[in-house]
């Protein structure tokens, strides 16, 4: 990964139009070829970026144009350069769980039955390019089903299991797939945006899993 805090201006040319007029920015360059410009507020989120693929073409005139395979183009003119340095973070080994939700994707395994009459598990843990899948099973009717559980659902959640769900329709031994995602608690904003993607929601009563006392869950 590199960083580099510089003065600069940001333009966005594409299907849009945007700009960011000088000021001291973070710039991060993965080694997924992602570049992102951040502010020092806004939390995570950058105020502009563009996803790989993409290339970056640094100029003798000081200009970063980084393009995509659109043709959209991300172009940032350097003022002053406050400090430029690269680091090798290696292979990632991903979120580790926390004992809810590991505890979670175990016990539905388990219990399949619980998400509908005939359901049955493939695997835990379905490796994938970009991750592992908590939970591939198959409903009723034979469909895949890919399942990512959280503790509290948020979009970032959905995303994530949309991004899966996008691979894994990609295997003609497993296409189609369907989603479900599956937390104690799923924000309002979570359960909108899965519902747009086609996304299921269910909402787990981990006591009940546990205790096994309740063997329905709420499939909304």
């Amino acid at each position: 990964m590199r960083l580099v805090i510089a003065r600069c201006s940001v333009d966005y040319a594409g299907r849009l139009t945007a700009h960011l007029p000088s000021a001291p920015r973070l710039i991060l360059v993965k080694a997924d070829g992602s570049v992102s410009v951040h502010a020092d507020d806004r939390a995570y989120k950058p105020l502009n970026w563009m996803s790989p693929p993409c290339t970056l073409k640094e100029g003798e005139d000081s200009i970063w144009t980084v393009v995509n395979k659109a043709g959209e183009k991300l172009i940032i003119t350097m003022e002053e350069v406050l400090h430029d340095s690269s680091h090798e973070l290696g292979v990632d080994p991903g979120l580790i769980k926390d004992g809810v939700e590991a505890h979670l994707q175990e016990l539905l395994a388990d219990r399949m039955e619980t998400l509908g009459e005939g359901w049955s598990l493939i695997r835990r843990e379905y490796p994938t390019a970009i991750g592992p899948v908590d939970i591939l099973g198959r409903d009723a009717e034979g469909t895949t089903i890919a399942i990512e559980i959280k503790r509290r659902g948020e979009i970032d959640g959905v995303e994530q299991l949309t991004r899966y769900l996008e691979l894994l329709n990609r295997d003609p031994h497993l296409a189609p797939v369907k989603g479900v995602f599956a937390a104690q608690e799923i924000k309002p904003q979570a359960r909108v945006l899965a519902t747009d993607r086609g996304i299921d929601c269910v909402a787990l009563d981990y006591d009940a899993l546990r205790g096994i006392e309740d063997d329905k869950l709420r499939l909304f």
